[in-house]
């Protein structure tokens, strides 16, 4: 048996051996195939019942399989003889049973804005069911790495990214294979085979593969040293190229772009939407933490010079971030997007000072703040679902108070139209509070102030949408025009025809014989900045041929482009009405919408076209 086929015996030889080892981590990924499949042979009609149930078990299934294998790691690497192992094991059960019940009994989504047939988690569950499965995983990586003499955490965490992706490519080799004999037979010899064949060929390759990554690991039993550990966790010649010669200069490059930009903003000032800094500053953050461990042991100039370096920039780039993430919050308070960006900016800073202070020792203290921020975000009150609906709530009452819009706990219309920056702010508040879920709002707000109808009656001025966050002209502004729900009198008109264009670029013709010859209607939707236009013939002469510029223009004069949002227009605005000496023809619109693009100085129109009423004169 040569070297190749011997490595592969043993892939699968260690991943039917994770059977034995992590029993408890194998049943829940056996269980939570076995619910895919399950979901995979009903149809929807037929599943729509059970999807809270089907979701909740696959909720806990996961959640299991990942807390499973850090307990049962955790009792063989701390202690000896078969009673922890078994223990684990079955505490693995009873917590895996207690989640499932906590989900199942208060998991279920009661509140938000759609009505939905078939019940679903909320978000909330989801999001704490997540963090759990986060600090299992975390748990696992460092008591993977607990022995000194023989490992740490930067070696377990290569070793676990080592892991996956043997795991993921064995996994996709299984899957393309089994896909394409799967496809010989439909093609071959049974056409009629249903594509749910492919879907369990892929629920039973992920299971493997899973097997495959558990497997993969060497064996944690305290006071026993495994051959394996030293190979697993060594980085092969080619990932040390990666990540040295490659990612670090990448990530040097980067941090230049960042530092150039500190310069510039301590000179100018902020002059970057929040939205793309918390973007760029999440992932460098991230990314820079990641690439710092897994140079952790590289020798070569370049990766020393990344693992001194990097923890000092990052922290000059998080002291502007500071001042960014300050301007942002003071402006537009605390919502998910900041909180976020604060949540990751505690971890940065945290990481980089303890990388300064304690170098690659630092690392599993920062591992395990990671764990702390990701419970602290799914928690009461300082939550991520609870703590931003608390700042947007005392910044709307605030706003409404020195607005006289907010009586005796009742919100009043302006009796006076506030600024254009207070209605902004309050738009803002509203609808940031109207789309919240999972959180208790004021007893004042009502979640039908999203409504446009509503919160102009019940506050007495349209949404108005803020600007970016720092000031600058948006590249885009439109107006965009729903058609009302009213009664429209037809009674002049003899036909109506439906136009069902959906996408630019698109013509449509209908034809109409007539007491005075045969009609073709044909409405033509360009592209982009073209106009829609409608051209009638009868018997081949032309009746009507007339571009929609007019209608347009005098659209933009009542509804000037700017950043309101949907406004439901009346129904003379949504309407034209072309007469000849021949026919008198009426269009119906259910959208108007015109984009405005500032910077490159163009107009996009899109123009629904509802239906056309056409009156043959005698």
């Amino acid at each position: 048996m040569n070297a190749f086929t011997r490595s592969i015996n043993q892939i699968f030889t260690r991943a039917i051996k994770a059977f034995e080892t992590y029993p408890a981590t194998i049943a829940f990924a056996l269980a939570f195939s076995v619910v895919t499949m399950v979901r995979i042979q009903l149809d929807w009609p037929e599943q729509e019942a059970y999807n809270f149930l089907f979701n909740c078990l696959h909720w806990t299934f996961a959640f299991g399989a990942i807390f499973s294998l850090a307990t049962i790691t955790a009792a063989k690497s701390r202690f000896d003889g078969k009673n922890p192992f078994l223990i684990a094991n079955i505490l693995s059960l009873i917590i895996a049973l207690i989640t499932f019940l906590l989900l199942y009994m208060f998991g279920l989504y009661s509140e938000g804005l759609d009505v939905a047939r078939s019940t679903r988690l909320s978000n909330l569950a989801v999001a704490r069911v997540t963090a759990a499965i986060v600090v299992s995983f975390v748990a696992f990586i460092l008591l993977a790495g607990q022995k000194k003499d023989q490992s740490d955490f930067s070696h377990a965490f290569f070793m676990t990214h080592k892991a996956f992706f043997t795991a993921w490519l064995y996994g996709m080799v299984i899957m393309g294979g089994a896909s394409a004999v799967a496809g010989a037979i439909q093609a071959l010899l049974y056409n009629d085979m249903s594509v749910k064949v492919y879907e369990y060929i892929g629920t039973l390759t992920g299971f493997f593969a899973f097997t495959i990554f558990v497997g993969y690991f060497p064996d944690f039993t305290k006071d026993r040293v495994d051959e394996r550990r030293e190979i697993v966790q060594k980085q092969p010649r080619f990932a040390e190229i990666l990540f040295s010669y490659i990612m670090v200069p990448i990530a040097l490059a980067m941090t230049a772009v960042l530092l150039l930009w500190v310069g510039r903003t301590v000179f100018s000032g902020l002059s970057v939407p929040f939205s793309q800094l918390s973007g760029i500053a999440t992932g460098y953050a991230a990314g820079g933490l990641w690439l710092y461990i897994m140079v952790t042991h590289h020798e070569n100039g370049l990766a020393k010079f990344y693992r001194n370096f990097f923890p000092i920039a990052a922290l000059i780039i998080l002291a502007i971030e500071a001042w960014a993430i300050f301007v942002q919050i003071d402006k537009f308070g605390i919502k998910t997007m900041e909180y976020s960006f604060l949540i990751m900016w505690l971890i940065a800073v945290s990481a980089a000072a303890l990388l300064i202070l304690k170098k690659a020792k630092a690392e599993p203290i920062i591992a395990m703040i990671l764990c702390l921020m990701a419970i602290v975000a799914v928690m009461p009150v300082v939550g991520y679902h609870a703590l931003p609906v608390t700042s947007q709530s005392n910044r709307l009452e605030t706003l409404l108070i020195e607005e006289g819009m907010l009586v005796d706990g009742q919100i009043v219309p302006a009796a006076i139209a506030p600024t254009i920056d207070k209605k902004e702010a309050i738009t803002d508040s509203v609808m940031f509070l109207a789309n919240a879920q999972d959180a208790k709002l004021p007893m004042w707000f009502d979640r039908d102030l999203n409504s446009q109808v509503t919160f102009l009656s019940r506050l007495g001025f349209e949404q108005v949408w803020p600007t970016n966050n720092w000031g600058i002209n948006e590249p885009y502004m439109g107006t965009y025009l729903t058609l009302p729900n009213a009664t429209l009198n037809i009674e002049d008109y003899t036909w109506s025809i439906k136009m069902q264009i959906f996408k630019e670029g698109d013509q449509m013709s209908a034809t109409i014989d007539g007491e005075q010859g045969k009609y073709l209607i044909n409405w033509i939707v360009g592209k982009g900045d073209s106009v829609p236009a409608l051209k009638i013939e009868r018997d081949g002469a032309i009746l009507i041929e007339q571009d929609l510029n007019a209608y347009l223009d005098a659209i933009r004069i009542k509804y000037p482009p700017g950043r309101q949002g949907q406004v439901q227009a009346t129904q003379d605005d949504m309407t034209l009405v072309i007469d000849t000496p021949d026919i008198r023809v009426m269009l119906v619109f259910s959208q108007v919408d015109i984009n405005i693009d500032n910077q490159q100085d163009r107009m996009n129109y899109w123009i629904g076209l509802n239906d056309i009423y056409l009156y043959e004169k005698p």
